[in-house]
């Protein structure tokens, strides 16, 4: 009975202390005991916003100390990934790297702390696991800007055409006619074109040329 107990504590923690989930047993609940911890975790799905995140597959370090309290486990640390996003200016994707600080407290079942908070105010242990995922997931939506940008100063777009005004340059832009005076300047145009017509000293062509030179000799 012992045999079997003990393979399904085995099997249990082997499936159990992986990714973001932490055996703390080892650490023990004497207060002030401390244990190092470094683990690199690839998530099986994006951390972060719909314009920034950690993207799936990436290698996300936790460099952390766990340290035993009188109501818990206190993790303090960084986490460091890669982040893939695109410019909320410019549309253009980018790659950039985030690092969370960590300082995080994980009550123990039946402590003070566990009786007198809800469960969205402090994390618990279960069964001597911490899971850091919740925490890591909010901390990094918090983190990550709503309105990413290439570069601190990205230009955006060109209104008009929609060229990326990094690669246009400075001096690109667009006449734009107040639609009000749309209307008067066709009929300018139009006017303009009318009376070149009606004027043979306008006439470029050879035979208007040569009518304007007759009317002058017969004058």
């Amino acid at each position: 009975m012992s045999a079997d107990s003990g393979n399904g504590s085995r099997h249990r923690h082997k499936l159990t202390d992986a990714g973001f989930v932490l055996d703390v047993r080892s650490l023990g609940r004497a207060p002030g005991s401390i244990k190092e911890f470094h683990r690199i975790v690839t998530p099986a799905e994006k951390i972060g916003l719909d314009l920034i995140a950690i993207p799936a597959g990436a290698e996300v370090e936790l460099d952390l100390t766990l340290q035993s309290v009188s109501e818990g486990v206190l993790v303090t640390g960084t986490v460091s990934a890669p982040v893939e996003g695109e410019c909320s200016r410019c549309l253009e994707s980018f790659t950039d790297d985030i690092e969370l600080h960590l300082t995080e407290l994980f009550a123990y079942p039946n402590s003070a702390t566990d009786q007198t908070t809800e469960d969205d105010e402090i994390p618990r242990l279960v069964d001597d696991f911490i899971d850091l995922e919740p925490v890591i997931v909010d901390s990094v939506g918090m983190e990550l800007p709503l309105q990413p940008l290439c570069e601190p100063d990205c230009a955006g777009l060109c209104p008009e055409c929609g060229v990326k005004m990094a690669i246009a340059g400075s001096g690109h832009g667009h006449e734009i006619l107040d639609p009000r005076w749309a209307g008067l300047a066709n009929f300018n145009a139009e006017s303009t074109d009318a009376d070149t017509a009606s004027d043979p000293s306008t006439d470029s062509t050879l035979a208007g040329h040569n009518g304007a030179a007759s009317k002058t000799e017969e004058s």
